[in-house]
């Protein structure tokens, strides 16, 4: 990591570009803006796909469960008491950090270069 570039926790939390750390890096609350405003760096060079979704359906999933069961196990509420507290909370955590998480990994591909896999032609 250079001198100029900022850490990766300023590109998911402040959408910080991973090169110059301007604040360029979201045009939406989720959605990549095209390039850096600050030093040109093109976001769209980097696949960042469902990989932040995958991972917080498998962090959420599990945070949800273990207190949903917790809950059970220790005030035994009604089903619909568990309906009403676990649906949107799941759904406002899977929202708000799902900009983090895609901001963390367009900088973790920066960082290590990461490019779309290719198979390579074989040589006759």
């Amino acid at each position: 990591m250079s001198e100029a570039e900022p850490h990766i926790i300023d590109s998911a939390f402040k959408g910080a570009c991973p090169r110059c750390g301007a604040p360029s890096l979201f045009a939406g609350w989720i959605k990549f803006a095209e390039r850096c405003r600050g030093c040109g760096l093109d976001y769209a060079a980097f696949n960042v796909g469902d990989g932040p979704a995958a991972f917080l359906t498998l962090i959420v999933g599990t945070i949800i469960t273990v207190l949903s069961i917790w809950v059970e196990l220790a005030f035994s509420p009604p089903v619909w008491l568990h309906l009403l507290l676990w649906i949107p909370l799941t759904i406002l955590l899977v929202v708000f950090s799902l900009r983090w998480a895609k901001g963390a990994l367009l900088a973790l591909e920066y960082r290590n270069a990461a490019r779309e896999g290719r198979l390579k032609e074989p040589k006759p």
